[in-house]
């Protein structure tokens, strides 16, 4: 079974100290169904808007950290927020989005449940939201910080050294050149091949 149904008072355990108010009221106010996930690979969230008299839908992977789980929740609240406001009549991720999403990210800041480092990356997004929370890199490298359980022997590849070699999941070795613009150039040693990887890529260090 891929998904797990949650009563609306469970929803705290998956939230930082402080959001369960707020959000409740936003979800009890738009009749939201809230489905927490496993983990999928592709997305950390998703909305679908309320349809023929069905409710509006937001699924949210239940392995994600309280404050990755709160901001990718607030995400999916914003398109429907955008919904509500302008129906089909503007992109998903266009600038009527962008600020309400940052309207969004604006008040839970202010309630101060973000540490210093997670509050002073997500005033940075503020600024230019990106189209899916995986596309925050700078803000997920400082979130994974506060993942419960942190892998043993295994580094983000943003944090590997230029220069350093590394293993990926498949086994094969490459050394770490350099960051073009958002995704990190290496080559694979036994074949010379370059590759692009995400800077989120976890990798073990050779």
């Amino acid at each position: 079974m891929a998904k797990v149904e949650h009563p609306l008072h469970a929803l705290n355990a998956y939230l930082p100290e402080g959001a369960f108010e707020p959000v409740a009221e936003l979800i009890n106010h738009y009749k939201v169904h809230l489905t927490v996930t496993r983990e999928r690979k592709s997305v950390l969230g998703d909305y679908r808007h309320a349809a023929m008299g069905a409710n509006h839908k937001i699924t949210v992977n239940g392995n994600l950290n309280k404050y990755e789980f709160l901001i990718t929740l607030l995400h999916e609240l914003s398109h429907l927020l955008c919904f509500e406001q302008y129906r089909n009549r503007v992109e998903a991720h266009g600038k009527e989005w962008k600020n309400i999403y940052g309207q969004l990210l604006a008040q839970f800041i202010q309630l101060q449940i973000f540490p210093d480092d997670i509050r002073k990356s997500l005033q940075k997004t503020l600024l230019n939201p990106a189209a899916t929370v995986n596309g925050e890199t700078a803000l997920l490298l400082v979130l994974r910080k506060y993942n419960p359980v942190q892998k043993e022997g295994v580094i983000t590849l943003a944090h590997l050294a230029d220069g350093a070699l590394f293993k990926e999941i498949k086994g094969r070795i490459f050394r770490k050149i350099k960051l073009r613009r958002k995704r990190i150039e290496c080559i694979e040693l036994a074949t010379g091949n370059i590759y692009l990887f995400s800077a989120l890529t976890e990798v073990e260090k050779v």
